[in-house]
């Protein structure tokens, strides 16, 4: 059970906050600083972080790896049609935090075509870029 719970793609995470917080409170922080972070800035950062958690993530083998994948790309697709369909889904926060889900996506196909590649003694020196 643990297993398939890590395999939730962490950029789930930024994605719900974002509706959470839009419903509530807007994103916008007003204070008297020179530099304002707003909620919306705040998912960014926390999406480039679990990015990289979910890059790590990718190199991990197995059936749960491919779970981990196809519940990545089934996340940005969502994400994707949301951002065509829903008109409060039509900000630069959310369309970077789904960026962040194509990256995860590509990234970690790569990753594992790339480990793959490596396990079952394809061909892997420094001129080859994949």
């Amino acid at each position: 059970m643990l297993h398939y719970l890590l395999s939730l793609p962490l950029l789930l995470i930024p994605f719900t906050l974002y509706h959470i917080f839009y419903a509530l409170f807007g994103f916008t922080l007003d204070h008297k600083f020179v530099w304002i972070l707003t909620g919306g800035d705040a998912l960014v950062a926390l999406s480039i972080i679990l990015l990289y958690v979910e890059i790590f993530k990718s190199t991990r083998t197995g059936q749960a790896s491919i779970l981990d994948h196809l519940l990545s790309l089934t996340l940005f697709m969502v994400a994707f049609a949301e951002m065509m369909l829903w008109e409060k889904a039509y900000t630069s926060q959310f369309f970077l935090i789904m960026m962040t889900m194509l990256v995860d996506v590509i990234g970690g196909f790569t990753v594992t075509i790339r480990g793959a590649r490596r396990d079952f003694g394809g061909r892997d020196d420094a001129n080859h870029i994949l």
